[in-house]
C-alpha cells in the first residue's frame, strides 16, 4: 500500500507543478481577463464546452486542470490520514489542502481584481502548496518499510567486512 501512496503523492506533485506552469502561461496571455471580470463564470458558464476564443479556452482549461488537481490534493491528504502515514507526511499534505481554498479564492481575484499584489499572492500560495506536496512526496519515500538505495557508507561497510568466511 505504501507504493500506491508514494505514486499518488508523486503524481499529485507533478500535476501541481504542471498547473503552476499553466497558470503562468494563463497570466502571461492575459486569459483571465477574457472572462470580463466574472468569476467563477466565464462567457456565461463555469465550464463551457465551447469557449468563445483562444484566451477563454486557456482560462477554461486552467480552471479544469486546477479542479482535477484539487481533487488529487484532497485524495492525497485523505489517503495519508487513512493509512496512518508519518506525522510529517500527514501535516505536509494537510498544509497543501488547507491552503487550497485560499488559492482558489485568489485565483478568482486574479480575474476580478487584476493587480500585481493579487498575482504575486496567488503564485506564492501555489508555491506553498507545491512545497508542501514536494515534502509529502519526499517523506512518503522516506517512511519505514520503503526500499532505499544503499548509501556509500553501506557500500564501504560491505567491502570492509570482505568475503564471507567458509569456516575452514
Amino acid at each position: 500500500m505504501g507504493l500506491r501512496f508514494r505514486h499518488l503523492a508523486a503524481v499529485t506533485t507533478g500535476m501541481t507543478f504542471a498547473l503552476i506552469l499553466l497558470g503562468v502561461y494563463t497570466a502571461a496571455a492575459g486569459a483571465g481577463l477574457s472572462c470580463g471580470a466574472r468569476w467563477p463564470l466565464c462567457n456565461g458558464a463555469v465550464f463551457g464546452l465551447f469557449p468563445a476564443n483562444w484566451p477563454s479556452f486557456i482560462e477554461w482549461f486552467h480552471r479544469l486542470v486546477a479542479m482535477v488537481t484539487g481533487f488529487f490534493i484532497l485524495g492525497t491528504t485523505y489517503v495519508a490520514w487513512r493509512d496512518g502515514k508519518s506525522r510529517r507526511t500527514r501535516i505536509a499534505s494537510t498544509v497543501a489542502l488547507v491552503v487550497l481554498p485560499v488559492q482558489v479564492l485568489l485565483g478568482g481575484a486574479t480575474v476580478t481584481i487584476y493587480t500585481a499584489l493579487v498575482q504575486v499572492t496567488h503564485h506564492a500560495a501555489a508555491l506553498v502548496i507545491f512545497a508542501a506536496l514536494v515534502a509529502t512526496t519526499v517523506w512518503a519515500y522516506d517512511e519505514p518499510g520503503t526500499t532505499r538505495r544503499a548509501t556509500d557508507a553501506d557500500d564501504a561497510d560491505a567491502t570492509e567486512s570482505g568475503p564471507a568466511s567458509t569456516g575452514d
